[in-house]
């Protein structure tokens, strides 16, 4: 799936392709994920979640790890985990609902739609596989993806908050599908 400007109004500004990753790309999107939660100020690169972050060929393996890449030069601009039923990554998830976690954008892609897009295709990949919503959590300081989720069509749902860890809180949010 490529964005282009053609598309109308909500398309990106520059296309990208949307993917699931390559073996040989593992490396690469962990760093992004570590990268965007870092610079966002959200972790350290040496906190113990960064390793999480990292192993993308986890991910993989147990989930479908979506990328969107530049299609001139092959660089990785952003990714996402989508959690389908059955993944061992759902946190939230029951049935009947999809889930998507670890969303992140290189710093240096942001503004061009990547997290906006990553965001659909899991909407689209829980409409696929016949999924009635989809469900999310996030931390409350992440303000920016709030207003992308709302956008979306996303609402808060206190009832999907919880504490993964000790002093760390996660608010939930879900989009019932049409």
């Amino acid at each position: 799936m490529s964005a282009s400007p053609e598309q109308g109004p909500e398309a990106v500004a520059e296309a990208f392709e949307l993917r699931l990753a390559r073996s040989d790309e593992f490396a690469a999107v962990g760093n992004v994920t570590v990268r965007g939660y870092h610079h966002d100020g959200f972790l350290e690169p040496e906190d113990s979640y960064a390793r999480v972050l990292r192993d993308a060929a986890a991910r993989a393996a147990e989930a479908e790890l979506w990328i969107a890449a530049d299609p001139a030069s092959g660089a990785l601009l952003g990714t996402v985990t989508f959690c389908p039923e059955g993944s061992a990554y759902r946190e939230l998830g029951a049935d009947g609902e999809g889930e998507f976690r670890m969303l992140a954008v290189d710093p240096s892609a942001r503004g061009r739609g990547v997290a906006k897009a990553l965001v659909r295709r899991c909407l689209d990949r829980s409409r696929q596989l016949g999924l009635s919503a989809v469900v999310l959590c996030s931390l409350p300081t992440m303000t920016a993806a709030h207003s992308l989720y709302g956008a979306l069509g996303f609402v808060r749902d206190t009832s999907l908050d919880w504490s993964p860890v000790a002093g760390v809180e996660l608010w939930g949010f879900r989009r019932d599908l049409d």
